[in-house]
């Protein structure tokens, strides 16, 4: 069935087609940065659901998130620096205004003096003997930092950052070396044959090792600093301006567009390869099966790439030395077209790899469904819905409402008794995308209404009459659990169609946002980027926004996220909340909330693990909120000491598991025969499925939910 997935973008583009900003074509980087900086202002002042003045208040809070974004632990710039910043700190709204780049042109070529002058600092201090006997106190809490006086503070900064590194580093191999024992201890117990070799070094081999990992790791720091033109900060000092109005106005350069479209629509066209760099070489990650690279069946992991061919009418271009995101451009292209890559193999032979360039799908962006059996054989469908993808320059594109109704399909199959709809970790995606996703689970209705900066507000509705699942239905949410997945999960609570269980509150993200091409608005064909820009907030039909506060849930269950500052209230310039009136909608379900919460919390009350695993993650929010360190190596590892001594009491949540059995469909059993990548992704999967305590919970309440008697 066609679907009309084009209707939200035109609906949030059609008050843009009346602006339009003249500029002449840039001749070079300066002038462009200049008539970006204006495009800009001018669509953020005339075209953002809540326009600021901008003001000195304005100029100062950009001020701040800039300096936030480039040098957020103070190690960069000196005092007398920010001194001489802090002259333009009212006035970068008119910098706005006029195109100046005077202020981004000062604090960028300071800010590569810094670190040129920084990575001479770096090769001096790890040049001597690196002492870590001293008593000394590193401070890791951003905040509680302030930048170094004089070069003398910045070097000792910079030796006690280097020494927390080393130190840091010493513990991994520590631990490498405590598990490689744990294996060898554990053949020896069994007496299988033991081929398990231990590595073991004395401190100062440790430590020696440690050092020279450290330094080749601030080497290629550095060395992939300096490759970075003053264009590629250019984003950043432009999105000071945005995330000031609100967070979720960005504005992208046309290559990160590229990187977010790649990311929404699940698809790329390229080679399927993950590009890695190490020492300064670029080298061939894992290979998507079924893609052109694992195809050509002469290119593996770990092959070094020596240059690249983007079409058979261009040069080879040498990448060595390049960064990762200018080689990836070379190797990405049009559909059908042809790429060659010169790689070296690890027998050190050289070959020439000539492959088509197809569309690789990113398959972690789609719904997947499992069979889940409880210990009395019940049998239940999990679907997980990493994101509300769609494509909208495609209408033959997957889209998360198509895969959804694909994975209920096969459930059904399966004869489950109730559907689990797993939203946790979903940052949300197309709006339209909801009301077709609604449609599958209940009739036609109103789903959510969408407010303009003119006071104006809209209903979409789902129309669909035919639902797919008219079952019982559970939704998993927790604090990431975002914006589309929010409508998704407030309206089903809304229409009594679904419990919502996990975390007491989702995300908070209530607004709509749109990208602006500013291209559009210029008479030039360069490529300007666009803005993502926030135009609309969105409500529940009863009239409250989920901005903030988010969907609380009906079934309470906190997580590993539960004790942080994760959501939309913790960021000081987030939009408030606010009400309208609500629609009119008709309740389809009546579910018996307080004896399904009443069970619950029972159950919840008595599960030990639940409750280590909530005291396991006070635990370590608290160590996140440690404002310093020493680097005295006896005292930091008396604290590792003492913190691996009380991680012990929650060593045994790494052997719980749920009791519940999972099973995956044939075609998939198929599969995995043939793919060994799918294979391990779907092993991974289910090990994690079989440690979900919130899951198991919620098995629990679809099973009591699913003994209800509900009009549906």
């Amino acid at each position: 069935m066609k679907k009309n997935i084009r209707l939200n973008s035109l609906l949030l583009f059609l008050p843009l087609l009346s602006l339009v900003f003249c500029f002449n074509s840039p001749k070079n980087d300066e002038e462009k940065m200049q008539t970006i900086m204006i495009s800009v202002k001018n669509t953020l002042e005339y075209l953002h659901y809540s326009p600021k003045s901008m003001d000195d208040e304005y100029s100062k809070n950009v001020y701040s998130k800039y300096f936030e974004m480039i040098d957020p632990a103070k190690r960069f710039f000196l005092e007398s620096d920010m001194k001489e910043f802090s002259i333009h700190k009212n006035k970068l709204s008119d910098y706005l205004k006029q195109g100046d780049l005077s202020f981004y042109n000062f604090t960028i070529s300071r800010l590569y003096e810094r670190i040129e002058h920084i990575d001479q600092i770096t090769q001096e201090i790890l040049g001597k003997p690196i002492n870590l006997e001293e008593n000394e106190i590193f401070i890791i809490e951003p905040k509680k930092k302030v930048n170094p006086k004089d070069r003398e503070e910045l070097v000792r900064e910079w030796k006690k950052y280097i020494k927390y590194s080393i130190l840091q580093e010493i513990e991994s191999l520590n631990a490498k070396e405590e598990s490689q024992q744990k294996k060898k201890d554990s053949v020896v117990a069994y007496r299988l044959t033991d081929t398990i070799k231990v590595e073991k070094l004395s401190f100062s081999q440790k430590k020696q090792k440690a050092t020279e990992e450290i330094k080749n790791t601030l080497q290629e720091y550095f060395a992939r600093f300096k490759k970075r033109k003053k264009m590629n900060w250019f984003g950043v000092y432009m999105n000071a301006y945005t995330e000031v109005f609100d967070p979720h106005t960005n504005y992208f350069s046309p290559v990160n567009k590229e990187e977010f479209d790649i990311r929404f629509k699940g698809k790329v066209i390229g080679i399927g390869a993950v590009i890695q760099e190490k020492r300064g070489n670029l080298f061939l990650g894992p290979l998507t099966i079924g893609a052109p690279a694992w195809k050509s069946k002469r290119l593996t992991e770990g092959d070094k790439i020596l240059k690249v061919r983007p079409t058979p009418k261009d040069d080879f271009v040498k990448i060595t030395g390049m960064l990762v995101d200018e080689a990836v451009r070379l190797i990405r292209g049009s559909l059908g077209s042809e790429v060659t890559l010169v790689v070296e193999k690890k027998d050190k032979s050289v070959i020439e790899v000539k492959m088509i360039r197809e569309e690789v799908s990113i398959e972690d962006t789609f719904a997947r469904s499992i069979v889940i059996s409880d210990e009395r054989g019940k049998k239940y469908g999990l679907i997980n819905l990493p994101s509300f993808n769609t494509d909208f320059d495609d209408e033959k594109g997957r889209n998360a409402s198509d895969d959804v109704k694909a994975e209920l399909i096969k459930l059904k199959e399966q004869n489950v008794e109730g559907i689990l709809l797993d939203l946790r970790g979903n940052g949300g995606g197309s709006l339209t995308e909801v009301g077709d996703i609604m449609g599958l689970f209940m009739k036609s209705g109103p789903y959510v209404q969408v407010k303009s900066r003119n006071g104006k507000t809209q209903t979409l509705k789902n129309k669909n009459n035919e639902p797919i699942w008219i079952g019982p239905l559970v939704i998993l949410q927790n604090e990431l659990s975002a914006s589309a997945s929010e409508i998704l999960a407030g309206q089903m609570q809304d229409y009594g169609r679904a419990v919502i269980v996990g975390s007491p509150h989702s995300y908070g993200k209530g607004t709509v946002q749109t990208f602006v091409d500013l291209k559009r608005f210029l008479s030039s064909n360069d490529d300007f980027g666009s803005l993502k820009l926030t135009i609309q907030k969105f409500y529940r039909v009863t009239g409250e926004s989920t901005q903030k506060e988010g969907v609380n849930a009906d079934v309470e269950m906190k997580n590993i996220f539960s004790f942080a500052e994760i959501g939309e209230k913790y960021d000081e310039y987030a939009l408030p909340w606010d009400k309208i009136d609500p629609v009119e909608y008709t309740r389809t379900n009546e579910v018996n909330l307080p004896p399904l919460k009443k069970a619950s919390e029972k159950r919840i009350a008595a599960n030990k693990n639940y409750r280590l695993l909530l005291e396991s993650v006070k635990w370590r929010e608290s160590l996140s909120k440690e404002e310093s360190i020493p680097l005295n190596y006896e005292r930091f590892f008396q604290l590792i000491k003492k913190r691996k001594d009380q991680i012990k009491k929650f060593k045994i949540l790494e052997k719980y598991e749920n009791g519940l059995r999972f099973s995956v469909f044939p075609k998939e059993m198929e599969r995995e025969k043939k793919e060994e990548a799918f294979k391990k992704k779907t092993e991974n999967w289910v090990r994690n499925l079989k440690r979900d305590l919130i899951l198991q919970e919620a098995v629990y309440v679809l099973s009591d939910l699913s003994l209800q008697k509900i009009k549906r």
